[in-house]
């Protein structure tokens, strides 16, 4: 009782409402992450990526000391902070495939065990990843870390998928890196990722299984989804993409429209959700 008194009230209001807004909210954030990123990243020298990198994790670490310290959830904090995690991740997973060479494989699979870790280490400070029950300063910081490495993930993740078997990709300042994908087009990418999030609503609908796990696949899924649809919107039709003229200024403001508007409506919301359930409290 007492434990549950302390989750109560400390970070269980700082939180959004697991619902269907919060998923279209997610999903605008990670692809405006990556359709933001592009428009301010151009591809060249060996320090294009990491230059916005830190710029977007400088973002980040801002706005996260803010929401650390605010005692309810705020709208726009929280959604900064996860659209700088997408923003940055995006950046640093492309510094990381393309600048440094590892290619998208190896990325990938540096940050998924990477990640792991985190998840470890989670269960073992507080042994639950239900993120409506944190209660400690310590274990929110492992969700956020959590978030940016996912986003991180979900970049190299969409690329793996989107891009042919094996290659070298060329960069437009002189450099290469190792292409090693899926050798899915852009739209399979979007739909082989939007298909796995369907499966996961389902399964959340007719089966039994862990609602915390079932929530944490669902969330790391749809950077993947969001990069993957980012890309089919801003690409040129060589790429796989709409080929829309001016694509990526398009895309990123409809989606930070979609967002605004979305926040928008997080604080027409009666505040009666704080007493509900949550899928991934179950």
């Amino acid at each position: 009782m007492e434990t549950t008194k302390k989750i109560a009230s400390s970070s269980i209001n700082k939180l959004p409402q697991l619902a269907l807004l919060f998923w279209i909210m997610k999903i605008a954030a990670t692809t405006l992450g990556e359709t933001g990123s592009d428009l301010i990243t151009v591809p060249g020298s060996e320090d294009n990526y990491l230059t916005p990198f830190l710029f977007f994790i400088g973002i980040f670490v801002v706005f996260l000391v803010i929401q650390l310290f605010v005692k309810a959830y705020v709208p726009p904090v929280y959604w900064i902070v996860i659209l700088s995690t997408s923003l940055a991740g995006t950046a640093f997973s492309d510094y990381m495939d393309r600048s440094l060479g590892l290619g998208y494989m190896k990325g990938a699979g540096l940050l998924v065990s990477l990640l792991v870790v985190i998840f470890i280490v989670w269960y073992f400070i507080e042994p639950n990843l239900n993120v409506k029950q944190i209660a400690t300063k310590r274990v929110e910081v492992l969700y956020w870390i959590a978030i940016l490495v996912s986003n991180t993930l979900g970049t190299a993740a969409g690329d793996f998928l989107s891009h042919k078997q094996e290659g070298i990709g060329k960069l437009a300042g002189g450099g290469s890196f190792m292409e090693e994908g899926l050798g899915l087009t852009i739209a399979q990418g979007a739909m082989l990722t939007g298909g796995l999030i369907v499966l996961i609503l389902l399964a959340f609908w007719f089966t039994k299984i862990n609602r915390v796990v079932l929530f944490w696949l669902a969330f790391i899924l749809t950077r993947p989804f969001g990069a993957t649809f980012g890309d089919f919107l801003i690409k040129p039709h060589d790429k796989g993409g709409l080929g829309l003229h001016h694509g990526t200024q398009i895309a990123s403001g409809i989606l930070l429209a979609l967002l605004i508007i979305c926040i928008l409506i997080e604080y027409a919301k009666p505040k009666k959700w704080l007493n509900r359930s949550d899928p991934a409290a179950a």
